[in-house]
């Protein structure tokens, strides 16, 4: 198939998670044989900090404004097989009435941000889509599963709501052995609905055992937080970087946005990623964890700083390894970039023909 992609961005994951998805999505469809074209916005943040801006495995174009890719890019979007916008894509709304009006195959919206999208759209405030655009999508897309596809489809009226997760590539995320370096780590860029919880679960657990070493990655954290004197920090981490950042540590901390614990079924790349070297894995709760990991066996839920320092200073070195290779077994039979691709063919296959495909 030709695939054309509207992204966020895929030259650069300086702050942003989108591009992670987008490499590992469209180079394993690459490897099954499609042909796919990236569409990226040229904006000055992404142009500054480009850590991949040619990726080997898909054709990326810049355009500078909407005018650029409706005269630069019309034919590519008339002929492809199938036409992805995703969100928080600048202008979205008219790239994907733009999308709509010309494309002559299947047309999906990607949701990175499901119930970030889904809450913007019910206040009336969404500025990359609009309820209109919805059921004119042939699929939706969505890092989110559960109860949440089904309002997709009954307030906005999607034909197809499913489920498109983020994954990880085995063959960048694998263990091997090391000496860790922090008792626990954290990566994630800075998010005002996120702070809490890591200050809930991974501060406070510093606080309360000032001989623990704490580490956290991530750009834009206010200059005003007061961090803890025994936890490190690192202001941006490249992909290239994220397995030795997960190998140093032993846990590392998974952090959920707001509004995706309140929709539930909101896996991080992080968690994936995380599983994939075999490091084990305490998580804040969210409705249908149990679904991607088994709490307590493949994954540590905690819920406090109490919970969060006794997993550090209780569970055994061996039991870690245990917990953190189940986890890693679990990731490589249903997470991996590989098996994501599958599962969005099977679904183009089903906008195209109609019918529902195993």
């Amino acid at each position: 198939m030709r695939i054309v992609i509207a992204g966020l961005s895929i030259t650069s994951s300086w702050g942003n998670g989108h591009a992670t998805t987008y490499r590992g999505l469209i180079r394993e469809l690459a490897a099954r044989g499609h042909s796919v074209l990236f569409l990226e916005r040229d904006v000055d943040w992404y142009a500054q900090n480009r850590d991949l801006p040619e990726p080997p495995y898909c054709e990326t174009r810049l355009y500078s404004d909407l005018a650029h890719l409706r005269r630069e890019f019309s034919d590519e979007v008339r002929a492809a097989d199938c036409v992805i916008v995703g969100s928080y894509v600048p202008e979205g709304i008219a790239v994907g009435e733009w999308v709509i009006s010309l494309a002559g195959g299947v047309t999906a919206f990607y949701d990175i941000d499901t119930p970030i999208t889904i809450a913007a759209l019910d206040r009336g405030q969404c500025e990359y889509l609009s309820p209109e655009l919805v059921p004119y999508y042939g699929v939706y897309l969505s890092f989110t599963g559960g109860p949440l596809l089904d309002y997709i489809e009954r307030q906005y009226q999607s034909p197809r709501a499913r489920p498109l997760y983020c994954s990880f590539d085995p063959g960048v995320y694998f263990p091997e052995p090391t000496i860790a370096q922090w008792d626990l780590g954290y990566m994630g860029t800075y998010s005002e609905d996120r702070q809490p919880s890591l200050d809930a679960l991974g501060l406070s657990a510093a606080r309360s055992w000032p001989e623990a070493r704490m580490i956290v990655a991530g750009a834009c954290y206010p200059e005003d937080i007061e961090w803890p004197p025994n936890v490190s920090r690192v202001t941006h981490l490249p992909p290239s970087e994220h397995r030795a950042f997960y190998l140093s540590q032993r846990f590392t901390l998974n952090i959920t946005r707001a509004e995706m614990m309140r929709a539930g079924y909101s896996p991080s790349v992080r968690l994936f990623e995380a599983a994939g070297c075999g490091t084990a894995i305490i998580t804040d709760d969210w409705p249908g964890l149990e679904t991607f990991f088994e709490p307590g066996r493949e994954i540590l839920v905690s819920r406090s700083a109490e919970d969060t320092v006794r997993y550090l200073r209780n569970v055994t070195g061996e039991e870690r390894r245990r917990i953190g290779a189940r986890a890693r077994f679990r990731a490589l039979k249903e997470h991996t970039a590989e098996r994501r691709a599958e599962t969005l063919e099977t679904y183009l296959i089903e906008a195209r023909t109609g019918a529902r495909v195993r």
